[in-house]
Parts: C-alpha cells; structure tokens; sequence
C-alpha cells in the first residue's frame, strides 16, 4: 500500500523532473496554439545509428507518446552515394529496439522526388533558380566569406528559357557528374552565406536504394528538408 507520503514524493519527482522542452509543448497545447503534438526522427541511412541517434529518438518518440500524439520516422534519403537499404532496415530496428514504434508514419525524402523537381522547375520558370557551370573550388571561391560578399556567378544572367532546358537535360542524364547544378537565386551580397545562391540540385549518377535509377539529379538536404 502507497501512503500519501510516497505519493506525494513521486509527484514532486515527476515534476522535477520534467524539462524546458516538454514545458513549451504544454505551454502551446495549453494555450490552443497546436491541437496536437507531431515529431519527427530524420535519420539520413548513410550509416548505423550511434548513442547521439538514441537520445533524439527517445525524445521525440517520447514527447509525442506522452502527449497522446505521434512521432514520424522520416528517412533523409537524398544522397544515394552514400545510402544503403542495409542502413534503412537497420535504423528501423533499432527504433524499435528502444520501445518505440511510427505506426503508419514512415516517410522518405524521396516519396516527394517528383514534388521537388515540379517545385524547382518553377523556381526556375519564375526567374529564382539558375543552371550553374561553375566548378566546385569556383563556386566556393565567389561564394565570399563571413566578412566579405560573394560574387555573382558569371551564369547567373542565363535566360529562363536556357535555364529550363539544361535543367530538364540534367534530370535526363544527359551531363556527367559534377558538371551542373542547380542553384537559387538570392543575394549573394547576404549576410547570411546560407543565403548566397545555394545549390538546389546536383547531378548524381548513382544507384538509390529506393528508386533505382530513375534520376541522374538529386535535391540537396537543405533543399528537400525544408520542403518536405
């Protein structure tokens, strides 16, 4: 039989023990700014999981199950060089093996490929996204420093209708690897060098454990997480 005093002492346990993160979930549920608590885990299966991995699943498996929401197992496949269907059976057992399981929520990167690719041809039709020839040590070279801005590509000017079909010769195979990427146009004065044209999309001639060979491009990861 528990005494109220055990009791009393498990409560106070229990809310010592919560933490700042678990405070602001409760915080927005309480104030009606979400009406439901969905995370995510997105592993990108390049190699197996490591204590690191471990921590991020029980938090966010955990947060979600204690809020009566849930939490997505999202795969970040987006660089078939270095994935492998080993890594992505892998991963899904060692979620598993720590007490946690994504029910009907596994998603990958590549689920939305198409999606991607119809969102980039409109960067490009609209005059945001260019095809780059620029050789990588170039393009890092113009790109600036903290201290000092970028310069612009000397293909930055291309026209849109140029643009369009390099970049639809890109998704057929058409160049080999390495020769052209696709990039946003932004600011390459910014301040902020993440903003100074990145690279959207770049040839990858490679085997992708889940779509084969359908593409000879892939989107970048800062591209496709932040899209999908």
């Amino acid at each position: 039989m528990v005494d109220n005093e055990t009791t009393a002492k498990d409560s106070g346990n229990a809310e010592a023990g919560r933490d700042f993160i678990r405070d602001i979930v409760q915080a927005d549920l309480n104030a009606g700014r979400v009406q439901s608590v969905v995370t995510r885990f997105p592993p990108e299966p390049n190699g197996f999981l490591h204590l690191g991995h471990a921590k991020s699943i029980c938090l966010n498996f955990g947060i979600a199950k204690e809020f009566g929401g849930a939490c997505h197992l999202r795969f970040d496949d987006t660089n078939p060089v270095k994935e492998e269907q080993l890594f992505i059976d892998s991963i899904q057992r060692d979620v598993r093996w720590l007490g946690f399981d994504w029910g009907e929520n596994l998603y990958y990167a590549s689920d939305y490929f198409e999606q991607l690719y119809t969102w980039a041809e409109h960067l490009v039709r609209t005059g945001n996204a260019y095809v780059d020839d620029t050789a990588p040590e170039a393009m890092r070279a113009q790109r600036g420093t903290l201290t000092e801005p970028g310069q612009n590509s000397p293909f930055r000017t291309r026209s849109v209708e140029e643009n369009l079909d390099l970049f639809r010769r890109m998704r057929a195979g058409e160049f080999p690897n390495g020769a052209r990427v696709l990039r946003a146009k932004i600011d390459m004065t910014s301040g902020n060098m993440n903003l100074r044209d990145p690279v959207l999309y770049r040839i990858l001639h490679a085997h992708h454990p889940r779509t084969g060979d359908a593409w000879s491009i892939y989107p970048t990861y800062d591209f496709a997480h932040g899209q999908s």
